[in-house]
């Protein structure tokens, strides 16, 4: 896992992200207090510590970058929490060296998983069970069609398209995200998968937020969705890549914000 984390990661926007694995001290609790996921986490041996400098879409990309990661320590069979908030001047900023003008959205807590019965305890406490219904993340055209609902006047959704298409929409579904707000809008258009934000109304506004939470979590979010989509594509054997090609106006819902797109 070290080895993995050697060199700098590359995100599908351009920027570069740089994580190192760090054993558990002391010195984290201070650093974690105030985040309300930080409870969960008992008897973490290690934390992923990760970097971006600010730039456009640096937050998709250390969302996705950190995503992999997880998964990868996910396959050998370790427990990980995302947790969020804003590290700069914290010990974990120290641990990694830090620059200036680098950011730490988030870290991921790493050991061995609870048993099987806090888990579950766990995730019901935190709204993971609760997900979305496809019919409220996945369009075709517009937002006022859900996926599925009537065949695209692009390109109709064929039956082996949908079937492939659908376990894949599944593990965006899934995805891990802050709050369980999942955020993240796909609107398929022919061949083109859209990502759009759409905000959590008041997420992160509050008193409390504002103090422990300054990284735009959400945008974390977006990247961690982007990481599902084409890991999962590619395990389809569906080829595509990543590109910035702002749809025309009104082709999203207002106040979605757009992100990127999927190019199959």
């Amino acid at each position: 896992m070290a080895a993995a984390l050697a060199s700098p990661a590359a995100g599908p926007l351009g920027n570069s992200c740089r994580f190192v694995l760090v054993a558990a001290t002391p010195d984290d609790r201070a650093a974690l207090k105030g985040l309300g996921t930080y409870g969960f986490v008992k008897g973490a041996t290690a934390f992923i510590v990760g970097a971006v400098r600010p730039a456009p879409g640096d937050m998709e990309d250390f969302g996705y970058c950190l995503e992999q990661t997880v998964l990868e320590a996910t396959d050998l069979g370790l427990g990980t929490c995302w947790l969020g908030g804003t590290f700069t001047k914290s010990s974990f900023a120290r641990r990694m060296d830090a620059q200036p003008d680098e950011v730490i959205p988030a870290v991921v807590a790493m050991g061995y998983p609870a048993d099987g019965s806090r888990k579950h305890w766990v995730r019901r406490g935190a709204g993971s069970e609760n997900r979305l219904p496809r019919s409220r993340i996945f369009f075709e055209d517009s937002p006022a069609t859900p996926l599925g609902a009537a065949p695209s006047a692009q390109a109709p959704l064929d039956a082996t398209i949908a079937a492939d298409f659908a376990d894949l929409l599944e593990t965006v579904r899934w995805a891990p995200s802050a709050s369980n707000k999942q955020p993240w809008r796909l609107i398929r258009s022919g061949r083109t998968w859209h990502f759009y934000l759409e905000r959590t109304p008041r997420y992160g506004k509050g008193l409390f937020s504002a103090l422990v939470t300054k990284a735009d979590l959400q945008r974390v979010d977006m990247g961690i969705a982007m990481c599902h989509f084409e890991l999962a594509a590619r395990e389809a054997g569906l080829a595509g890549h990543w590109v910035i090609e702002q749809p025309a106006p009104g082709a999203a819902a207002a106040g979605w914000e757009y992100t990127a797109s999927w190019v199959s």
